[in-house]
């Protein structure tokens, strides 16, 4: 008996990293899944790897290639019960905002703010059309505290999707749809050790700042996001949920 049982999910940035991670295990865990990416050779890989999924190439910053994406996943699988939002973007020319250029900025906002709320404007009605449903918008640790390495659009843009997520949980409640922002901490992904292996201070800085002294495993956010997706959380709606290893509460840190 698996924990998502019977349930459709759409995940996007679902090629790589966590997306990846989580299509496998929900997959794993009884759902069928559309693995939805801009990269559609490492989607259709990704879906090879799964249980019971198909891939589908998506730009989540258009509007009719994410009313596309919906749209085959409820005719493949009758209906859809989970959207998994984790597409998101990370570039080096976002940086501090006196060097961030608006084309830099736009090309995050696109992304990372229009594309959450494309895949909710449009995947909520399928939701709906369920009797209710799960929402998962992957936003970060970021939306809640500064940093003076700064990515300032990327920053911005997970501080709009926990604002929008808890609007969202509160608008369709009473219509049994939970929307709940994953705000994970630092994660291994290969981005994040390619950036940190070209600067190990950059990884001491950081890492100084961290209660528990390490990057989470991307198996340690999915974990939460597979809590979200389930009935277990059945009254968790609106949440913050934080993965940070309690880098949000720190003062001080343990010294090693």
């Amino acid at each position: 008996m698996g924990r998502l049982d019977g349930k459709v999910v759409v995940i996007t940035g679902a090629a790589g990293g966590m997306g990846r991670d989580a299509a496998i295990l929900f997959s794993e865990e009884g759902a069928s899944v559309c693995v939805a990416d801009v990269d559609r050779e490492a989607a259709e890989q990704a879906a090879g790897e799964a249980r019971d999924a198909f891939p589908r190439q998506v730009d989540v910053a258009d509007a009719d290639s994410v009313r596309g994406m919906y749209a085959a996943a409820a005719e493949r699988y009758g209906g859809i019960d989970v959207l998994y939002n984790n597409a998101g973007i990370s570039p080096a020319d976002d940086d501090s905002i006196l060097e961030t250029g608006e084309e830099a900025w736009e090309h995050v906002q696109a992304v990372n703010t229009k594309g959450v709320y494309l895949c909710c404007k449009y995947g909520i009605p399928y939701l709906l059309e369920r009797g209710g449903g799960s929402v998962i918008n992957v936003a970060s640790f970021v939306a809640l505290v500064g940093a003076a390495t700064s990515q300032i659009s990327y920053t911005a843009s997970k501080g709009a999707v926990l604002s929008m997520s808890r609007e969202l949980g509160v608008q369709f409640a009473r219509q049994g749809v939970r929307v709940n922002a994953l705000c994970p901490g630092p994660v291994e992904t290969p981005l994040l050790l390619r950036i940190f292996g070209d600067d190990p201070a950059a990884y001491e800085r950081r890492r100084v700042h961290l209660p528990m002294g390490r990057l989470a495993k991307p198996r340690e956010v999915v974990n939460a996001a597979l809590f979200l997706a389930s009935d277990e959380s059945s009254y968790v709606n609106g949440a913050t949920f934080l993965v940070d290893g309690g880098l949000t509460a720190a003062y001080v840190t343990p010294e090693d």
